[in-house]
Protein backbone atom coordinates (compact mmCIF):
# COMPACT_ATOMS: atom_id res chain seq x y z
CA UNK A 1 0.00 0.00 0.00
CA UNK A 2 1.30 3.72 -0.61
CA UNK A 3 0.38 6.67 1.36
CA UNK A 4 0.22 10.17 -0.55
CA UNK A 5 1.32 13.33 1.27
CA UNK A 6 1.35 16.77 -0.43
CA UNK A 7 5.11 16.15 -2.11
CA UNK A 8 5.83 12.59 -1.92
CA UNK A 9 4.42 8.50 -2.47
CA UNK A 10 5.56 6.85 0.75
CA UNK A 11 5.54 2.81 0.33
CA UNK A 12 3.96 1.94 4.12
CA UNK A 13 5.92 -1.48 4.29
CA UNK A 14 8.97 0.86 3.47
CA UNK A 15 8.18 3.27 6.29
CA UNK A 16 7.45 0.64 8.55
CA UNK A 17 10.16 -1.20 7.64
CA UNK A 18 12.28 1.74 8.55
CA UNK A 19 10.98 2.74 11.21
CA UNK A 20 11.36 -0.74 13.07
CA UNK A 21 15.30 -0.44 11.77
CA UNK A 22 15.55 2.62 13.74
CA UNK A 23 14.07 1.33 16.88
CA UNK A 24 16.13 -1.26 17.05
CA UNK A 25 19.14 0.80 16.39
CA UNK A 26 18.90 3.47 18.83
CA UNK A 27 15.88 2.34 21.08
CA UNK A 28 18.30 -0.51 23.16
CA UNK A 29 21.02 1.88 23.85
CA UNK A 30 19.11 4.36 25.32
CA UNK A 31 17.04 1.39 27.19
CA UNK A 32 20.18 0.43 29.04
CA UNK A 33 21.58 3.53 29.41
CA UNK A 34 18.28 4.35 31.37
CA UNK A 35 18.43 2.05 33.21
CA UNK A 36 22.15 2.02 34.77
CA UNK A 37 21.00 5.99 35.02
CA UNK A 38 17.85 5.27 37.27
CA UNK A 39 20.08 3.05 39.45
CA UNK A 40 22.43 5.39 40.10
CA UNK A 41 20.02 7.84 41.21
CA UNK A 42 17.82 5.91 43.58
CA UNK A 43 20.08 3.16 44.85
CA UNK A 44 20.71 5.32 47.88
CA UNK A 45 17.02 3.80 48.76
CA UNK A 46 18.78 0.58 49.30
CA UNK A 47 22.07 2.15 50.75
CA UNK A 48 19.69 3.17 53.30
CA UNK A 49 19.12 0.82 54.56
CA UNK A 50 22.49 -0.28 56.26
CA UNK A 51 23.92 3.75 55.66
CA UNK A 52 21.72 5.48 58.00
CA UNK A 53 23.05 2.94 61.13
CA UNK A 54 26.85 2.93 60.24
CA UNK A 55 26.55 6.32 59.93
CA UNK A 56 23.88 7.69 62.71
CA UNK A 57 22.13 9.50 60.01
CA UNK A 58 18.53 10.93 60.67
CA UNK A 59 15.37 10.21 58.38
CA UNK A 60 15.56 14.19 57.83
CA UNK A 61 19.24 13.69 56.79
CA UNK A 62 18.46 10.98 54.58
CA UNK A 63 15.51 12.51 52.84
CA UNK A 64 17.48 16.06 52.18
CA UNK A 65 20.34 14.21 50.76
CA UNK A 66 18.27 11.95 48.61
CA UNK A 67 16.35 15.22 47.49
CA UNK A 68 19.31 17.54 46.71
CA UNK A 69 20.45 15.82 44.18
CA UNK A 70 17.85 17.58 42.07
CA UNK A 71 18.67 20.85 43.22
CA UNK A 72 22.01 20.28 41.17
CA UNK A 73 19.59 18.94 38.82
CA UNK A 74 17.62 21.70 38.15
CA UNK A 75 20.53 24.18 37.69
CA UNK A 76 22.23 22.64 35.34
CA UNK A 77 19.14 20.62 33.43
CA UNK A 78 18.70 23.56 30.70
CA UNK A 79 22.10 24.36 29.85
CA UNK A 80 22.81 21.00 29.31
CA UNK A 81 20.21 20.33 26.80
CA UNK A 82 20.63 23.24 24.73
CA UNK A 83 24.39 22.28 24.79
CA UNK A 84 23.00 18.72 23.55
CA UNK A 85 21.03 20.70 21.16
CA UNK A 86 24.25 22.50 20.23
CA UNK A 87 27.19 20.03 19.87
CA UNK A 88 25.25 16.81 19.50
CA UNK A 89 23.59 14.22 21.25
CA UNK A 90 26.65 11.30 21.34
CA UNK A 91 29.42 13.42 22.65
CA UNK A 92 26.92 14.51 25.69
CA UNK A 93 25.18 12.17 26.78
CA UNK A 94 28.74 10.11 26.65
CA UNK A 95 29.91 12.69 28.81
CA UNK A 96 27.00 13.06 31.17
CA UNK A 97 27.31 9.05 31.59
CA UNK A 98 31.02 8.97 32.47
CA UNK A 99 30.86 11.43 34.68
CA UNK A 100 27.84 10.38 36.82
CA UNK A 101 29.46 6.79 36.84
CA UNK A 102 32.48 7.80 38.80
CA UNK A 103 30.37 10.22 40.99
CA UNK A 104 27.87 7.63 41.58
CA UNK A 105 31.13 5.23 42.89
CA UNK A 106 32.54 7.96 44.86
CA UNK A 107 29.62 8.14 47.08
CA UNK A 108 31.13 4.49 49.15
CA UNK A 109 33.29 7.33 50.73
CA UNK A 110 30.76 9.32 52.19
CA UNK A 111 31.31 9.78 56.07
CA UNK A 112 29.70 12.86 57.39
CA UNK A 113 25.84 14.57 56.49
CA UNK A 114 27.66 17.34 54.54
CA UNK A 115 29.66 15.02 52.14
CA UNK A 116 26.19 12.74 51.56
CA UNK A 117 24.55 16.57 50.87
CA UNK A 118 27.49 17.87 48.50
CA UNK A 119 27.73 14.03 46.57
CA UNK A 120 24.23 13.78 45.81
CA UNK A 121 24.40 17.74 44.60
CA UNK A 122 27.24 16.47 42.30
CA UNK A 123 25.25 14.11 41.01
CA UNK A 124 22.60 15.70 40.15
CA UNK A 125 24.83 18.30 38.28
CA UNK A 126 26.84 15.13 36.65
CA UNK A 127 23.26 13.56 35.05
CA UNK A 128 21.49 17.27 34.80
CA UNK A 129 20.21 16.77 30.95
CA UNK A 130 20.59 12.99 30.53
CA UNK A 131 16.28 12.54 30.56
CA UNK A 132 15.39 15.37 28.42
CA UNK A 133 18.08 14.68 26.25
CA UNK A 134 17.12 11.60 25.42
CA UNK A 135 12.93 13.22 25.11
CA UNK A 136 14.73 15.76 22.68
CA UNK A 137 16.50 12.66 20.79
CA UNK A 138 13.63 11.28 19.90
CA UNK A 139 12.38 13.87 18.36
CA UNK A 140 14.94 13.62 15.94
CA UNK A 141 13.85 10.45 14.32
CA UNK A 142 9.84 10.02 15.64
CA UNK A 143 6.68 11.95 14.44
CA UNK A 144 4.38 12.01 17.56
CA UNK A 145 2.10 9.02 16.59
CA UNK A 146 5.33 6.76 16.95
CA UNK A 147 6.90 8.57 19.55
CA UNK A 148 4.66 7.56 22.57
CA UNK A 149 5.46 3.82 21.99
CA UNK A 150 9.26 4.53 21.91
CA UNK A 151 9.34 6.85 24.82
CA UNK A 152 7.44 4.24 26.80
CA UNK A 153 9.92 1.24 25.30
CA UNK A 154 13.17 4.16 26.68
CA UNK A 155 11.22 4.65 29.78
CA UNK A 156 9.95 1.01 30.65
CA UNK A 157 14.29 1.17 31.56
CA UNK A 158 12.69 2.57 35.45
CA UNK A 159 10.59 -0.46 35.79
CA UNK A 160 13.21 -2.73 34.58
CA UNK A 161 15.84 -1.16 36.66
CA UNK A 162 13.87 -1.92 39.60
CA UNK A 163 13.17 -5.67 38.56
CA UNK A 164 17.07 -6.19 38.39
CA UNK A 165 18.70 -3.60 40.64
CA UNK A 166 15.81 -4.19 43.41
CA UNK A 167 17.37 -7.91 44.09
CA UNK A 168 21.20 -7.08 43.00
CA UNK A 169 21.19 -3.98 45.99
CA UNK A 170 19.91 -6.68 48.47
CA UNK A 171 22.22 -9.58 47.09
CA UNK A 172 25.58 -6.59 47.66
CA UNK A 173 24.07 -5.37 51.16
CA UNK A 174 23.72 -8.61 52.18
CA UNK A 175 26.26 -10.76 50.57
CA UNK A 176 29.26 -8.24 50.48
CA UNK A 177 29.27 -6.45 53.67
CA UNK A 178 32.21 -6.57 55.56
CA UNK A 179 34.35 -7.74 52.20
CA UNK A 180 37.54 -6.03 52.01
CA UNK A 181 36.42 -3.84 55.31
CA UNK A 182 33.86 -2.17 53.40
CA UNK A 183 30.30 -1.76 53.93
CA UNK A 184 27.53 -3.09 52.03
CA UNK A 185 26.62 0.19 50.91
CA UNK A 186 30.13 1.06 50.08
CA UNK A 187 30.01 -1.78 47.51
CA UNK A 188 26.67 -0.93 46.52
CA UNK A 189 27.82 2.28 45.22
CA UNK A 190 30.47 1.16 43.88
CA UNK A 191 29.25 -2.16 41.78
CA UNK A 192 26.57 -0.06 40.41
CA UNK A 193 28.61 3.31 39.58
CA UNK A 194 30.97 1.39 37.45
CA UNK A 195 28.32 0.13 34.68
CA UNK A 196 27.76 3.63 34.27
CA UNK A 197 30.59 4.45 32.98
CA UNK A 198 30.45 1.45 30.40
CA UNK A 199 27.83 2.28 28.96
CA UNK A 200 29.15 6.23 28.36
CA UNK A 201 31.65 4.92 26.36
CA UNK A 202 29.42 2.49 24.74
CA UNK A 203 27.18 5.48 23.60
CA UNK A 204 30.12 7.61 22.11
CA UNK A 205 30.99 5.13 19.88
CA UNK A 206 27.98 3.49 18.72
CA UNK A 207 24.90 6.71 18.65
CA UNK A 208 24.58 8.67 16.09
CA UNK A 209 23.27 12.53 16.52
CA UNK A 210 20.65 12.54 13.79
CA UNK A 211 19.13 11.12 10.55
CA UNK A 212 21.89 12.23 8.62
CA UNK A 213 24.90 11.17 10.26
CA UNK A 214 23.10 7.67 10.45
CA UNK A 215 25.70 5.32 7.99
CA UNK A 216 23.21 2.20 8.72
CA UNK A 217 20.88 4.30 6.83
CA UNK A 218 20.07 4.08 3.11
CA UNK A 219 19.45 7.50 0.76
CA UNK A 220 15.52 7.01 0.41
CA UNK A 221 15.47 5.73 4.41
CA UNK A 222 16.86 9.11 5.64
CA UNK A 223 14.80 11.05 3.16
CA UNK A 224 11.24 9.31 4.66
CA UNK A 225 12.54 10.30 7.91
CA UNK A 226 13.54 13.79 7.65
CA UNK A 227 10.16 14.60 5.48
CA UNK A 228 7.98 13.10 8.33
CA UNK A 229 10.32 14.90 10.60
CA UNK A 230 10.01 18.33 8.54
CA UNK A 231 6.24 17.79 8.15
CA UNK A 232 5.48 17.36 11.47
CA UNK A 233 7.51 20.20 12.42
CA UNK A 234 6.01 22.94 10.39
CA UNK A 235 3.05 22.96 12.63
CA UNK A 236 5.28 23.70 15.90
CA UNK A 237 6.58 26.55 17.76
CA UNK A 238 10.47 26.72 17.20
CA UNK A 239 11.17 30.11 19.00
CA UNK A 240 13.85 30.99 21.78
CA UNK A 241 14.18 29.87 24.57
CA UNK A 242 13.38 33.28 26.03
CA UNK A 243 10.08 33.09 24.52
CA UNK A 244 9.53 29.10 25.45
CA UNK A 245 10.25 30.51 28.94
CA UNK A 246 6.99 32.86 28.61
CA UNK A 247 4.64 30.56 27.47
CA UNK A 248 2.14 29.48 29.40
CA UNK A 249 1.63 25.85 28.21
CA UNK A 250 5.14 24.95 29.16
CA UNK A 251 4.27 26.08 32.78
CA UNK A 252 0.93 24.12 32.85
CA UNK A 253 2.95 20.81 31.90
CA UNK A 254 5.69 21.96 34.37
CA UNK A 255 2.87 21.59 37.13
CA UNK A 256 1.74 18.49 35.54
CA UNK A 257 5.34 17.28 35.74
CA UNK A 258 5.69 18.34 38.98
CA UNK A 259 2.72 16.42 40.79
CA UNK A 260 3.50 13.48 39.29
CA UNK A 261 7.52 13.07 39.67
CA UNK A 262 6.01 13.56 43.69
CA UNK A 263 4.68 10.37 43.36
CA UNK A 264 7.74 8.46 41.57
CA UNK A 265 10.24 9.80 44.18
CA UNK A 266 8.35 9.38 46.71
CA UNK A 267 8.07 5.54 45.70
CA UNK A 268 11.53 5.80 44.23
CA UNK A 269 13.30 6.50 47.26
CA UNK A 270 10.96 5.01 50.14
CA UNK A 271 10.14 1.78 48.81
CA UNK A 272 12.50 -0.64 49.95
CA UNK A 273 11.54 1.01 53.33
CA UNK A 274 7.64 1.07 52.72
CA UNK A 275 7.92 -2.64 52.17
CA UNK A 276 10.80 -3.23 55.15
CA UNK A 277 8.25 -1.63 57.48
CA UNK A 278 5.53 -4.02 56.56
CA UNK A 279 7.58 -6.47 58.45
CA UNK A 280 10.32 -7.66 56.08
CA UNK A 281 13.78 -7.91 57.45
CA UNK A 282 16.39 -9.59 55.09
CA UNK A 283 17.76 -7.09 52.99
CA UNK A 284 17.38 -9.68 49.91
CA UNK A 285 13.61 -10.01 50.63
CA UNK A 286 13.16 -6.50 50.95
CA UNK A 287 14.96 -6.39 46.89
CA UNK A 288 13.39 -9.39 45.51
CA UNK A 289 9.39 -8.09 46.78
CA UNK A 290 10.55 -4.39 45.70
CA UNK A 291 11.10 -5.79 42.18
CA UNK A 292 7.02 -6.84 42.16
CA UNK A 293 5.72 -3.54 41.52
CA UNK A 294 7.95 -2.74 39.09
CA UNK A 295 7.57 -6.11 37.16
CA UNK A 296 3.93 -4.96 37.06
CA UNK A 297 4.86 -1.33 35.64
CA UNK A 298 6.70 -2.24 32.95
CA UNK A 299 4.01 -4.39 31.63
CA UNK A 300 1.60 -1.27 32.45
CA UNK A 301 3.94 1.34 30.64
CA UNK A 302 3.71 -0.46 27.55
CA UNK A 303 -0.28 -1.51 27.43
CA UNK A 304 -0.91 2.00 28.05
CA UNK A 305 1.21 4.06 25.86
CA UNK A 306 0.37 1.33 22.79
CA UNK A 307 -3.31 1.92 23.70
CA UNK A 308 -2.56 5.82 23.46
CA UNK A 309 -0.86 5.84 20.24
CA UNK A 310 -3.38 3.28 19.00
CA UNK A 311 -6.10 5.49 19.72
CA UNK A 312 -4.42 9.10 19.55
CA UNK A 313 -5.79 9.67 22.71
CA UNK A 314 -3.41 11.26 25.79
CA UNK A 315 -4.78 12.42 28.13
CA UNK A 316 -7.16 10.03 29.70
CA UNK A 317 -3.93 8.06 29.13
CA UNK A 318 -2.64 9.95 31.46
CA UNK A 319 -5.09 10.60 33.82
CA UNK A 320 -5.98 6.92 34.62
CA UNK A 321 -3.01 5.89 36.48
CA UNK A 322 -2.13 8.89 38.18
CA UNK A 323 -5.37 8.03 39.82
CA UNK A 324 -4.67 4.44 40.45
CA UNK A 325 -1.58 5.34 41.78
CA UNK A 326 -2.95 7.55 43.75
CA UNK A 327 -5.28 4.74 45.46
CA UNK A 328 -2.01 2.53 45.70
CA UNK A 329 -0.69 5.19 47.97
CA UNK A 330 -3.07 5.88 49.93
CA UNK A 331 -4.38 2.24 50.75
CA UNK A 332 -0.21 0.77 50.87
CA UNK A 333 -0.58 3.42 54.12
CA UNK A 334 -4.02 2.02 55.35
CA UNK A 335 -2.77 -1.43 55.69
CA UNK A 336 0.66 -0.83 55.94
CA UNK A 337 1.11 -3.57 58.76
CA UNK A 338 -0.04 -6.06 56.46
CA UNK A 339 2.81 -7.24 54.21
CA UNK A 340 0.41 -9.13 51.39
CA UNK A 341 -2.15 -6.33 51.23
CA UNK A 342 0.16 -3.42 51.42
CA UNK A 343 2.32 -4.93 48.72
CA UNK A 344 -0.77 -5.34 46.53
CA UNK A 345 -1.33 -1.51 46.52
CA UNK A 346 2.14 -0.18 46.64
CA UNK A 347 2.44 -2.68 43.22
CA UNK A 348 -0.88 -0.47 41.77
CA UNK A 349 0.63 2.68 43.09
CA UNK A 350 4.17 1.82 41.79
CA UNK A 351 2.59 0.68 38.25
CA UNK A 352 0.61 4.11 38.08
CA UNK A 353 3.01 6.63 38.56
CA UNK A 354 5.85 5.03 36.58
CA UNK A 355 2.96 4.30 33.49
CA UNK A 356 2.05 7.87 33.58
CA UNK A 357 5.73 8.88 32.77
CA UNK A 358 6.04 8.15 29.21
CA UNK A 359 2.41 9.53 28.64
CA UNK A 360 3.16 12.63 30.16
CA UNK A 361 6.51 13.21 27.83
CA UNK A 362 4.01 13.19 24.50
CA UNK A 363 2.27 16.40 26.05
CA UNK A 364 5.24 18.59 25.58
CA UNK A 365 6.61 16.78 22.27
CA UNK A 366 3.48 17.47 20.90
CA UNK A 367 3.90 21.08 19.67
CA UNK A 368 7.47 22.13 20.75
CA UNK A 369 10.17 21.45 18.17
CA UNK A 370 13.81 22.64 17.71
CA UNK A 371 15.61 24.78 19.84
CA UNK A 372 11.91 25.29 22.03
CA UNK A 373 11.48 21.79 22.28
CA UNK A 374 15.56 22.05 23.72
CA UNK A 375 14.30 24.32 26.31
CA UNK A 376 11.04 23.33 26.97
CA UNK A 377 11.31 19.95 27.52
CA UNK A 378 14.72 21.03 29.80
CA UNK A 379 12.51 23.25 31.95
CA UNK A 380 9.70 21.30 32.17
CA UNK A 381 12.03 18.37 33.41
CA UNK A 382 14.40 20.48 35.87
CA UNK A 383 11.14 22.33 37.23
CA UNK A 384 9.20 19.37 37.50
CA UNK A 385 12.04 17.50 39.53
CA UNK A 386 11.97 20.13 42.09
CA UNK A 387 9.42 17.60 43.26
CA UNK A 388 12.42 15.07 43.52
CA UNK A 389 13.66 17.25 46.56
CA UNK A 390 10.44 18.24 48.02
CA UNK A 391 9.42 14.77 48.15
CA UNK A 392 11.82 12.70 49.68
CA UNK A 393 12.63 15.49 52.27
CA UNK A 394 9.20 15.89 53.63
CA UNK A 395 8.87 12.38 53.64
CA UNK A 396 11.56 11.96 55.94
CA UNK A 397 10.83 14.88 58.04
CA UNK A 398 7.11 13.61 58.27
CA UNK A 399 9.05 10.04 59.57
CA UNK A 400 11.40 11.80 62.12
CA UNK A 401 7.94 14.05 63.24
CA UNK A 402 5.72 11.26 63.76
CA UNK A 403 7.51 8.01 63.51
CA UNK A 404 4.96 6.87 60.56
CA UNK A 405 5.17 7.91 56.62
CA UNK A 406 1.49 7.59 56.43
CA UNK A 407 0.42 11.39 56.19
CA UNK A 408 3.69 11.83 53.32
CA UNK A 409 1.80 9.12 51.13
CA UNK A 410 -1.43 10.35 51.76
CA UNK A 411 0.34 13.98 50.49
CA UNK A 412 1.86 12.29 47.22
CA UNK A 413 -1.76 10.69 46.74
CA UNK A 414 -3.14 14.22 46.07
CA UNK A 415 -0.60 15.25 44.10
CA UNK A 416 -0.98 12.43 41.84
CA UNK A 417 -4.48 12.97 42.10
CA UNK A 418 -4.13 16.81 40.89
CA UNK A 419 -1.97 15.54 37.83
CA UNK A 420 -4.88 13.19 36.77
CA UNK A 421 -7.24 16.36 37.23
CA UNK A 422 -5.20 18.83 35.16
CA UNK A 423 -4.61 16.74 32.66
CA UNK A 424 -7.97 16.35 31.28
CA UNK A 425 -9.67 19.85 32.88
CA UNK A 426 -6.72 22.10 31.57
CA UNK A 427 -4.75 20.25 28.62
CA UNK A 428 -6.60 21.41 25.77
CA UNK A 429 -6.87 17.78 23.63
CA UNK A 430 -6.71 19.33 20.02
CA UNK A 431 -3.01 19.86 21.68
CA UNK A 432 -2.01 16.55 22.57
CA UNK A 433 -4.23 14.29 20.96
CA UNK A 434 -2.97 13.27 17.47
Amino acid sequence: MFTTTTDFVVDDDLESRTYAKVAWRIVPLLFLSYIVAYLDRVNVGFAKLQMLNDLKFSETVYGLGAGIFFLGYFLFEVPSNLILHKVGARRWIARIMITWGIVSSLMMFVTTPTMFYVMRFLLGIAEAGFFPGVILYLTYWFPSHRRGRMTALFMTAIPVAGVIGSPLSGWILQSLNGVNGWAGWQWLFLVEGIPSVLVGLLVFAYMDDGISSAKWLNESEKRLLSRNIDSENAGKQDHSFKATVGNPKVWLLSLVYFCVVMGLYGVGFWLPSLIKATGVKNALDVGLLTAIPYAAAAISMVLFSRSADKKRERRWHLAIPCVLGAIGLVFSAVFGDNTLVAMGFLTLATAGIITAFPLFWSFPTAFLSGAAAAGGIALINSVGNLAGFVSPYMIGLIKDWTQSTNAGMYVLAGCMFVAGLLAVSAVPAKLVNR
